[in-house]
């Protein structure tokens, strides 16, 4: 298997899941990622308790909203306020290619793991800081996440919920925007491998929620700064588009919901009719030929009409191999059980701490067509003894340590 990670090593002061993410695809790629978690109360995301009102207590040592950011890692419990502590994250530095944060300017601070303070260090050192609005500014030093600085700060919010809205719309999953920014991050970190390679040169790696939320809606607010202003908000025909009638949501027989999005009407209308058993539309003068576009409400319709008239199960039947674009709108467990995901070993198989075999989303890379091999997240504090060891710490050491209260 491909690993083109493999043999670089990094150090990971962060919490929740933004940065840690980054980690989590990293470590799938084949790199040694070291969590440094708080030696008493460990990253903060394992103390959370509901996630989308749902309990997140574990009742087994399978913890899915740890597992998804901190796969593969090892993890180990430092004082970083105690000197002793302190010392032990210089040695691991010394040892890393990579150092990456998500914590606040006035925490790296009074941590001394700001920039100068990790390079003095190791001068080679990648290091990456991941922030809710950027390194510069006024809100430099402002928490966010990423339901404020990515989805409401960075347009999502906006984009989804209509004018007359009694509600703002939320983000569709638990750290959405994180899970997004995790991935980019992980990508500035291999371009900055191959810079400091190519270069010798280390390089400084920024991502923000809020750069990469502006990212996601990039066709929208180019357009806005192209017009001067914001953009209006148009409300589409309940079937079709102003000039497509197969572009847009429709309801099955069996209430569930397709998006068809055949962007070429003239092309994909015959075999749409052939498809659904109603040639006769195929030459009806308000669809035929260039017809349509001039009738896509009219059309979307008719199209809402024959869906509404059978089951999802007859539509994927009429529809298969069929050229046009669709889509099943599907919840979370049909995703994860969605055949092309695991057909392409997009859903990876864990092993957890107890034993058990478990299952989570892969990061969606892979190299030489070939799947991840995906490991279970840490433990917390569970590698500390081994990691001391690698660093040279005897037995009597470690015990001195955990008696000076700068590891767990």
């Amino acid at each position: 298997m491909k690993r083109p990670m493999e043999g670089v090593r990094i150090v990971e002061v962060a919490q929740y899941t933004f940065v840690p993410a980054s980690g989590g695809v990293l470590a799938e790629w084949g790199a040694e990622v070291i969590k440094v978690e708080h030696a008493v109360r460990g990253d903060a995301q394992r103390g959370l308790v509901k996630v989308l009102g749902l309990d997140v207590v574990p009742t087994t040592s399978f913890f899915p909203i740890m597992e998804g950011p901190n796969r593969g890692k090892r993890s180990v419990g430092i004082a970083l306020e105690v000197p002793e502590g302190r010392a032990l994250l210089d040695e691991l530095i010394r040892s890393a290619d990579v150092f990456v944060t998500n914590f606040l300017p006035n925490a790296r601070e009074k941590l001394r793991i700001n920039l100068d303070d990790v390079r003095a260090v190791n001068p080679d050192i990648i290091y990456v800081r991941g922030t809710g609005f950027g390194a510069r500014g006024e809100d430099a030093g402002t928490g966010g996440y990423d339901s404020t600085a990515f989805w409401s700060r960075g347009g999502s919010a906006d984009g989804v919920t209509p004018d007359d809205a009694d509600r703002l719309a939320s983000m569709p999953s638990g750290a959405y925007g994180d899970s997004i920014g995790g991935m980019t991050i992980a990508g500035g970190i291999a371009a900055a491998l191959y810079a400091r390679k190519a270069t010798g040169e280390p390089t400084v790696v920024d991502v923000s929620l809020l750069g990469v939320g502006a990212w996601a809606t990039q066709f929208s607010v180019n357009q806005a700064l192209l017009v001067g202003g914001p953009l209006p908000k148009a409300k589409p025909p309940r079937h079709g588009s102003a000039s497509n009638p197969l572009h847009g949501s429709f309801r099955t027989a069996d209430g569930r919901w397709l998006t068809l999005a055949m962007l070429q009407p003239t092309k994909y209308w015959p075999e749409f009719c052939e498809r659904m058993g109603r040639p006769d539309l195929m030459t009806d003068p308000r669809f035929a030929g260039d017809a349509i576009l001039a009738n896509g409400p009219e059309g979307g319709a008719v199209v809402a009409e024959i869906i509404g008239g059978i089951t999802l199960a007859e539509w994927r039947e009429r529809m298969r191999g069929a050229q046009g674009q669709w889509a099943a709108v599907q919840n979370a467990y049909e995703v994860g059980m969605d055949p092309a995901l695991r057909e392409n070993g997009l859903i990876a198989k864990v092993v957890d701490a107890d034993g058990v075999e478990r299952e989570l989303v892969a990061n969606p890379v892979q190299f030489d067509e070939t799947p991840v091999e995906s490991r279970r997240a840490p433990q917390f504090a569970e590698h500390t003894d081994d990691v001391l060891r690698e660093l040279g710490k005897s037995e009597e050491e470690i015990i001195d340590l955990k008696i000076a209260g700068a590891v767990t």
